[in-house]
């Protein structure tokens, strides 16, 4: 009897270590989908935003295609290279956001059903079809806006003003020249100081003559390019002229 005590004993003991010793459990929070809390993917931890109302960034856009084409998302659904689809970082899923690309004006809304792009200084990777309507499968990525947008009868009411009216585009112009040479020389030394596409768009002044212009963008609205006027500014480009096409 007392080494059968003693044996009790023992087996109490040692259970009373191990639950004493061991870590809290964490639960996860039940009432958020998994694929909308926070997570880890190469030892960093991103954070999930909990609503996307208001949210406007702009940054680097990237695109995926054949080698996940079929592939399950974040949210669970296969991924189709050719829906209007695309992945971000930190934003609620599944959400709804028009991206436009601020380097030719082109622009295309997109569900957001997924979780990346994991690479420095891009802030949204899109579906094949989403790219191409951006015009941006050749170079590989863009300068973007990422808006989120209205929901339901004004969103349906948005896309379909998108596809119908085309968007004015607006340029930044640095010079006008009457020598080709002297123009193609700011271009180069435009080119030092921005990475914003840079052109020569030949012309008429009102004299007869010809006349080289010099012009930053094309930019999809007065805002973004107020702001990059002031970036400019800020680094040395100064007198810079609107105009629209």
């Amino acid at each position: 009897m007392k080494v059968r005590r003693l044996l009790l004993l023992a087996v109490f003991m040692g259970l009373l270590s191990a639950c004493t010793g061991s870590p809290p459990l964490q639960v996860a929070n039940s009432s958020v989908p998994a694929y909308n809390q926070s997570y880890v993917v190469h030892g960093k931890r991103y954070h999930v935003l909990e609503t996307a109302s208001g949210y406007a960034r702009r940054g680097i856009a990237s695109w995926y295609g054949p080698k996940f084409h079929g592939r399950p998302t974040s949210t669970g659904e296969r991924y189709n290279m050719y829906a209007l689809t695309a992945a971000s970082r930190d934003l609620p899923l599944p959400s709804r956001v028009k991206v436009t690309n601020l380097q030719n004006g082109r622009e295309v809304v997109v569900m957001v059903n997924d979780r990346g792009p994991f690479v420095h200084n891009r802030i949204i990777d899109l579906s094949y079809a989403a790219a191409k309507r951006l015009g941006m499968i050749q170079k590989g990525t863009a300068l973007v806006e990422v808006r989120m947008i209205e929901t339901g009868k004004r969103l349906r009411a948005q896309i379909d003003h998108s596809k119908s009216e085309p968007h004015p585009r607006y340029f930044l112009q640095a010079g006008a020249f009457a020598s080709l040479a002297n123009a193609e020389r700011l271009k180069q030394q435009l080119l030092k100081q921005t990475r914003a596409p840079v052109e020569i768009v030949a012309g008429v002044a009102n004299t007869g003559s010809k006349l080289y212009r010099v012009r930053l963008g094309p930019f999809s609205d007065r805002r973004n390019m107020d702001a990059a006027v002031e970036h400019w500014r800020i680094g040395g480009i100064d007198g810079l002229r609107v105009i629209s096409d």
